[in-house]
């Protein structure tokens, strides 16, 4: 009976893959910088409270009309949660909106008919207040939450379509929440599927490609088999998550919450395995868990606290060397009690949390950034490089502004390897050197980026400027040589975003992303249009290839 009601449960949370209220996540191309938009969400989640009345009011309000699908404590169900975490990205007067209206081909009605106006806009202000109490999600709600397609275990281990399954990409479409696999030779659509609302951090692949880990922002992760285009397994992490994690070796999948503040690791079939709450040593401070990385060459995984001054390192290598959490005069002397090393937490403790990370290649060293903090004196954003080997800073980066480290790049330059990282606040490029951490050269562009792309096979770096008001239709490419732009492309009007690149470099696919967009073939040497795929808000692409190789030219 208890698997006939999870199935039950299960089939009512797929009717959530197109109801909704908001957009949130991926929706960067409608949000302010990263820094301007955490601090408009924390305005909207720290404006003045409604009045008694107006909020046992709301509170009836929304038991009446949308207990039955977002939840008694709003955690979500059949339509996704509305909690502060999740709504920091969706402006007040949008989600009035969709009250008002409803949202088009969901089950998301609209109430402009059945509301008055004040009730409507005292549900929209009760939306963006904390629940009391805090809601839970314990283990074994994770556990019970876990649902697996029958039959999924037996399938063929083999493309069930006629296309370089190494060439493929997986293309998430945010508009109608919908992920379309594309063949990177032909540029036809394989397959289109639903996806869970509002996918967040990017997929993950297996290490052959086959099988691609979706993380949304309430917390599922979704397992799908690429290869015989069917779910094979869901579970949900947490009620508010940022992005999962796979290890190198595909053995392990890891979820970074914001809600609960907890790190969740799972096996590949998505069965749980260890919770670690994101606290001090001492457990008397918690954080938000900013993002997982998987650091391949080292066999672990890399946590970022947003609330407290540490990155943690959690290896999946049995052979792990035990740790030592404070000072010891000599390890080999059995000074202190090790922790064992293997999924254990090693600490690196830091003067300030760091939010956004990069990496080198062989994932030595992490270059973070520090987003400034609401109501600080100076408001300024830093940058720094950690050493995880020695487990502290070591130098300081030379970039002003807001770095968007995450989607950084990598190319060889004069006999070095720099990084170049796009901003998010100043139209520049930072370009730094990665033996000495010191600035090659800033160059210039028409507004703040948000992505920068490359290929290890094409001669120029794709940057954006979709942050910007007045340049968001504008792509800039920078000869790699050079540094110096030498071209640009436009979708005059229109957001143009996020490039990837085929396997061999060829061809550089580009969104427009708006609800009516596409995603534009450009051929990556004469840079001249080849093809054009209607799609609905493509936030993202990602070849199977350039991800499982880690391309130095894509976000890892």
């Amino acid at each position: 009976m208890r698997d006939t009601l999870r199935h039950l449960a299960a089939g009512a949370a797929h009717l959530a893959l197109s109801a909704g209220l908001l957009w949130m996540g991926h929706s960067l191309a409608q949000a302010q910088p990263h820094g301007t938009a955490a601090a408009a969400g924390t305005v909207a989640t720290q404006a003045a409270p409604p009045t008694t009345a107006t909020t046992a009011s709301a509170a009836a309000l929304y038991r009446e009309h949308c207990a039955s699908c977002h939840g008694a404590q709003r955690t979500g169900g059949m339509g996704p949660a509305l909690l502060p975490e999740s709504l920091a990205r969706l402006r007040r007067p949008e989600a009035l909106k969709v009250i008002q209206e409803g949202r088009a081909a969901t089950q998301m009605a609209g109430f402009a008919g059945t509301l008055a106006p004040a009730d409507i806009a005292a549900l929209t202000d009760w939306i963006y207040q904390p629940v009391t109490p805090t809601p839970a999600w314990s283990d074994a709600d994770v556990r019970a939450s876990r649902v697996e397609t029958a039959g999924a275990r037996d399938l063929p281990g083999r493309p069930a379509w006629k296309a370089d399954p190494m060439n493929l990409f997986v293309v998430v479409e945010g508009g109608d929440h919908h992920v379309s696999l594309v063949d990177g030779d032909r540029f036809e659509v394989i397959h289109r599927f639903a996806s869970r609302y509002a996918l967040h951090g990017g997929p993950k692949f297996t290490p052959d490609g086959r099988f691609v880990f979706f993380g949304s922002r309430d917390g599922w992760i979704t397992k799908y088999d690429l290869w015989n285009l069917t779910v094979v397994a869901e579970v949900r992490a947490g009620l508010n998550m940022r992005n999962v994690a796979v290890s190198g070796d595909g053995r392990w999948v890891m979820a970074a919450n914001y809600l609960p503040r907890t790190v969740v690791l799972f096996d590949a079939d998505l069965h749980f395995v260890q919770r670690y709450d994101a606290t001090t040593l001492d457990g008397k401070e918690a954080s938000r868990v900013s993002a997982v990385y998987d650091a391949a060459p080292r066999k672990s995984f890399v946590v970022a606290l947003k609330d407290i001054p540490e990155v943690w390192e959690i290896s999946y290598d049995p052979k792990a060397p035990p740790i030592y959490d404070g000072l010891v005069h000599d390890y080999k002397m059995g000074e202190s009690i090790a922790k064992p090393g293997y999924h254990g937490v090693r600490r690196t403790p830091l003067d300030e949390p760091l939010d956004d990370f990069f990496f080198d290649q062989d994932y030595r060293h992490v270059l973070g950034s520090t987003r400034p903090k609401t109501g600080a004196a100076d408001g300024a954003p830093t940058a720094q490089v950690v050493n995880l080997d020695v487990r502290r800073k070591i130098a300081e980066l030379p970039i002003a502004g807001m770095p968007h480290l995450g989607s950084g790049i990598t190319f060889v330059w004069n006999g070095t390897t720099v990084l170049a990282s796009p901003n998010l606040k100043d139209g520049a490029i930072d370009v730094i050197d990665m033996k000495n951490w010191k600035t090659v050269k800033t160059i210039a562009t028409p507004g703040p980026g948000f992505f920068m792309r490359s290929h290890e096979a094409t001669r120029y770096a794709w940057a954006d400027s979709m942050m910007s008001p007045t340049a968001k239709d504008t792509l800039t490419l920078i000869d790699k040589a050079t540094l110096t732009p030498v071209a640009t492309l436009r979708e005059p009007g229109r957001t143009l975003a996020h490039t990837e690149f085929t396997k061999d470099g060829r061809y550089a696919l580009v969104s427009v992303w708006e609800t009516d967009g596409a995603i534009i073939v450009f051929d990556a040497q004469t840079l001249q249009e080849v093809k054009r795929l209607p799609m609905s808000k493509p936030v993202g692409k990602y070849n199977v290839w350039n991800k499982i190789t880690r391309s130095e030219g894509t976000s890892h």
